[in-house]
């Protein structure tokens, strides 16, 4: 029999090509590394950086910030200012505080001593009479402080050795406004009068007063109540304290009676006048 009489069905079967593995993708996407699971904390960062500012929350932010950097200055401000009584002694917080229930006191008498006047103004029987002696007495003392009277009464004398030449123009001036503020009445410095509108400045190794050239020793001579002036005098971080820092030596002596008699020229004024109104 021939292979044309065979069977369509006993016929050997032509080979069949290697059969390729199909991949799904399914499995493509199995294969796919995951995504990685992010902590509490990491979501926070990714929130937070990078920033997302609007216009708004900048000014916001700039006005927060020169608001703190104020107060810091305030502080620091007010930090310094008590650096110089933060190391003080107990004994010298209590001069200092003895000092300034003087000054109150010494304004509380003058008040009273204004209103009295003002009473024996309003009561005396011949108010013209009474008006005239308050003015002379007035004009007195208008001249002490103008510098065109002579005066005396307790005081100090402070003396200021400066062998070194160390002393300046502005020291005098630290010292004349401390006893001022201290109640000094009249002062002088090496026989200039020292009055409202008395100017130091420098001149060469002198410090000159109102023109007046003046060497060491300085010698102060001042009018007011001792028990005030002296303690202002050595104050901690004071002028005595100043003065010694720069090799200088100062001695205060009080006295019952201390007499100021260098004057000064009443000066007219150039444009100021009387005036009825």
């Amino acid at each position: 029999m021939s292979d044309q009489d065979e069977a369509p069905e006993n016929r050997p079967r032509k080979e069949l090509p290697e059969e390729v593995p199909v991949t799904s993708s399914v499995d493509d996407a199995a294969e796919e590394p995951a995504a990685p699971v992010l902590t509490g904390r990491q979501r926070l960062v990714q929130g937070l950086w990078p920033p997302r500012v609007s216009r708004a929350q900048l000014i916001v932010a700039l006005l927060l910030f020169g608001l703190g950097f104020g107060l810091a200055v305030q502080v620091a401000s007010n930090s310094d200012s008590g650096n110089a009584l933060r190391g003080a002694r107990q004994e010298d917080l209590v001069r200092i505080l003895d000092e300034l229930d003087d000054r109150s006191q010494r304004l509380e008498d003058e008040k009273q001593g204004l209103e009295k006047q003002q009473q024996e103004l309003e009561n005396s029987s011949d108010q013209a009479e009474e008006a005239r002696k308050q003015t002379v007495e007035k004009e007195k003392q208008l001249g002490i402080l103008a510098g065109t009277v002579a005066a005396q009464g307790p005081g100090i004398t402070m003396t200021i050795g400066d062998t070194k030449g160390t002393v300046k123009a502005d020291m005098l001036l630290d010292a004349i406004q401390e006893l001022r503020a201290a109640g000094a009445e009249a002062i002088q410095v090496n026989g200039v009068r020292v009055v409202a509108g008395t100017y130091l400045t420098d001149s060469g190794k002198s410090v000159s007063v109102d023109g007046n050239k003046i060497n060491a020793p300085f010698r102060f001579k001042v009018i007011g109540n001792p028990q005030d002036l002296e303690p202002a005098l050595n104050i901690p971080g004071g002028v005595v304290q100043n003065l010694e820092k720069e090799q200088a030596t100062v001695t205060v002596e009080r006295s019952d009676k201390i007499v100021v008699d260098a004057l000064r020229a009443a000066k007219q004024p150039d444009y100021a006048r009387s005036s009825t109104q």
